[in-house]
């Protein structure tokens, strides 16, 4: 008897792991701190859930991701697992709820934001907690050599000294080698651990277009597709409603999607592109952390990446299925300069952050030394208008305080309408006979919430409405009355962007950016656009093989796909070559089925390439055929 695999099947309804995942999931049961690299879509959650579920404990996970931690607690719930998250945005109540029901284990598993880590409140719970496994989900956080550096994931390691026999695992897509050591020194690991599958994925085709026409050439790409789903990424939101708009005029069904929409909206236009009823969106790297959609055909970037972790991890949205997928990355001849000016944009000058840091807390109106874990309402655009400051370095400033650790924001989370009735049945029922007006109300409460005695739930005003007769704007004046009076937690549904000060406000004089987050965070800013400048202008070297060395994995043989390869292809093979060739091919094949490997061995006499462009034109004219596992065929 397996108990991982009966869990994995139980819970998942799968019958195995992928591979890696089993030695992943062994590891942290024998108590090993472990780090796991997957490729996007490689099944990490399942490395620390499973797990988690054979342990005796709570599972507390670490992630930044507020929409992938609410996702997955859904998912959890959905197949019958106790899950809670806590993040900003929250009323005090619910996340005093959610302690209590972590430290007496009434959770599997709580999902944290790094910020809370270090507060009172957390400290205190996690003592009273029995926790089997610290989950670190985007781990690559936590090194500031990682593409995404957040100060708040080193406070991790600070919460070890708490459950010292605890461990610790760590999950990320993607990681340099330098990175994947210092994962493992920041998380404190007892002994190095790393599991890593290959970065390559067969399947997947990278392109590199140099392009002035973008559009044209995208709605090629985009026409010649004829199954599947397509990705087309941008980096600005305006955009993503412009292209989705083009596209549609030209008869491609297609949508956008950024993070300045409302969670309705963005959930909307997701599942109808799950669904398969839009075919392509167009959008910001705000979509795709968590979304597992097997068919995607294509992946167009218009915008270069700003690196080129960022760029693997967003072409990786293709092929999941293992069928042959294309990703094309379109550059025209001024995007390199934006690349470059956009880097300088992100670092204003350090007095701009402080006097925009100052302004924040004015326009806030915080005294110095107030604001510690108080959240206000904020609007950016107001604030730069009040100010006359550049939007661009606000947004960029306030981003650089994030990462230093003084606050914390929120997009807007379209929140919906949350209670929590605190009075007993008998002090609502004396309250009832006093104040008949609210009979209805708390008649529908107590009859069709259930739970709402012991924990929050969502509500629908419109819902309430509907069953009761009672207008909306009653039912939230009873609530607001009811709160009050201290019967219940009334939380209001919100659409609006928030902050949060970590710390109390700051006397400008002891406001500063740390070497990390400023000087050197820019500089490996430089060095990763670098990274993906020398990726579009090398055209003498299969794209693949590039990506794999900046992930320090060695590649064998070139793709045979890519634009390079295919310009390589194309001047390399003859029709003479040709005909030797594919009659040795199907002769070989009239023997024995066999893969594309063995086929290039026996053809060592030949160039690869030419052998590897003969397979293509022979599978593409239907001459061969090539099953999933990669087997070879004459077509019949």
């Amino acid at each position: 008897m397996n108990l991982t695999r009966d869990i994995l099947k139980q819970y998942w309804g799968y019958p195995s792991f992928r591979p890696m995942q089993e030695e992943i999931v062994d590891s942290v049961i024998g108590g090993k701190d472990t780090l796991a690299l997957l490729p996007t879509g490689g099944g990490k959650s399942i490395c620390f859930q499973v797990p988690a579920m054979a342990m005796e404990g709570v599972c507390i996970v670490i992630t930044p991701l507020i929409s992938l931690m609410k996702d997955q607690v859904m998912h959890l719930k959905k197949i019958g697992i106790a899950a809670a998250a806590i993040f900003s945005g929250m009323h005090h109540n619910e996340i005093e709820i959610a302690y209590n029901q972590a430290a007496f284990g009434m959770l599997k598993f709580l999902y944290v934001s790094p910020e809370r880590l270090l507060t009172k409140e957390f400290i205190e719970a996690l003592k009273k907690m029995k926790v089997c496994l610290l989950a670190v989900d985007e781990s690559h956080c936590i090194s500031q050599w990682g593409y995404d550096f957040r100060p708040p994931y080193l406070k991790i390691a600070e919460i070890r000294q708490y459950i010292p026999n605890t461990p610790v695992m760590a999950l990320t897509a993607t990681a340099t080698p330098k990175v994947v050591d210092d994962i493992q020194f920041r998380l404190g690991f007892k002994e190095k651990n790393v599991f890593q599958t290959s970065y390559e994925r067969k399947n997947v085709t990278y392109n590199v277009i140099h392009e002035a026409d973008k559009y044209g050439l995208m709605y090629r790409l985009l026409k010649k597709m004829e199954h599947g789903s397509g990705i087309v990424y941008v980096r600005s939101r305006k955009r993503t409603k412009a292209i989705a708009d083009w596209l549609q005029s030209t008869g491609i069904s297609a949508s956008f999607y950024h993070a300045g929409l409302d969670t309705k909206t963005r959930d909307y236009r997701q599942q109808m592109w799950m669904e398969g009823k839009i075919k392509v969106i167009v959008a910001t790297n705000a979509f795709g952390m968590g979304i597992d959609k097997p068919d995607v055909r294509l992946v167009v970037h218009l915008d270069l990446p700003d690196s080129l972790e960022a760029y693997f991890q967003e072409a990786g949205r293709a092929g999941r299925d293992l069928q042959p997928s294309e990703a094309f990355l379109l550059v025209a001849d001024s995007d390199i300069k934006k690349l470059k000016d956009k880097l300088q944009s992100s670092y204003p000058e350090l007095d701009k952050i402080k006097t925009i840091y100052n302004a924040l807390g004015n326009y806030l109106q915080i005294p110095i030394g107030a604001g510690e874990n108080q959240e206000y309402n904020f609007n950016i655009n107001e604030f730069a208008q009040y100010y006359n400051f550049s939007l661009l370095e606000v947004y960029n400033s306030i981003n650089l305080i994030e990462r230093e650790g003084y606050i914390v924001t929120s997009e807007a989370l379209q929140a919906p309408t949350k209670i929590h009735i605190t009075a007993s049945r008998e002090d609502l029922y004396r309250f009832q006979i006093e104040y008949k007006e609210y009979d209805t109300l708390i008649k529908y409460m107590l009859r069709n919430l259930p739970g709402v005695l012991s924990d929050f739930v969502n509500i629908r005003e419109e819902t309430i409405f509907q069953k009761t007769g009672l207008p909306i704007d009653k039912i939230e004046r009873q609530l607001k009355n009811l709160d009050k009076l201290n019967f219940l937690t009334y939380i209001p549904r919100s659409d609006k962007p928030k902050i949060q000060y970590l710390t109390e406000r700051l006397d400008t004089k002891h406001f500063h950016l740390s070497k990390e987050v400023y000087n050197d965070r820019k500089n490996d800013a430089e060095k990763r656009i670098q990274a993906v400048i020398d990726f579009v202008n090398n055209d003498k070297e299969c794209r693949s093989m590039q990506l794999l060395r900046y992930f320090g994995e060695d590649m064998k043989r070139r793709c045979g796909e890519c634009d390079v390869c295919s310009s390589k292809n194309k001047k390399t093979l003859t029709q003479d070559e040709y005909q030797e060739i594919s009659e040795i091919i199907i002769n070989e094949l009239k023997e024995n089925e066999t893969n594309i490997y063995d086929i290039i061995e026996i053809l060592k006499t030949y160039r690869e390439e030419k052998v590897i462009t003969s397979i293509k034109w022979m599978l593409d004219n239907n001459i061969i055929k090539q099953d999933e596992e990669g087997i070879l065929a004459i077509n019949s």
